[in-house]
């Protein structure tokens, strides 16, 4: 019986532990366009999208945008490729978020969901105008 009892309270350590990841795979958002939007409409949503969010953007480029965000001592930066039916925001760099193997602190995930959500939103919007 005591080693059934360290056993299972091993099990439930490990599963703790596991639960309490702060990594994720780094999460690449791929998005088609389904409104009619010109291109210029998408560089604006992604620029409008990423001033909401508190991300700096800069143009890189005929079909490039390149944000960074910086945020309690975490800094990222993303590299985000358009044409007029789609968009794809793809991590670049960043400090501070545990970033190796393919997987990054959840914050990065979390962070670009938005952005890639808002985006949608602001495309939506612009289609209707």
């Amino acid at each position: 019986m005591n080693v059934t009892y360290k056993l299972l309270l091993g099990l439930i350590f490990v599963t703790a532990l596991a639960g309490c990841a702060r990594t994720a795979p780094i999460l690449t958002p791929q998005t088609t366009i389904t409104t009619h939007n010109s291109t210029d409409q998408v560089k604006s949503a992604i620029f409008e999208a990423g001033l909401k969010r508190g991300w700096i953007m800069t143009p890189a480029g005929a079909g490039v945008i390149n944000g960074r965000m910086a945020s309690r001592g975490y800094s990222v930066n993303i590299r985000v490729n358009y044409s007029a039916s789609a968009y794809t925001i793809n991590y670049v760099s960043s400090t501070n978020l545990r970033a190796r193997r393919g997987s990054i602190h959840r914050n990065y995930n979390r962070w670009v969901n938005n952005l890639d959500n808002d985006i949608q939103l602001q495309l939506a919007a612009k289609a209707f105008k």
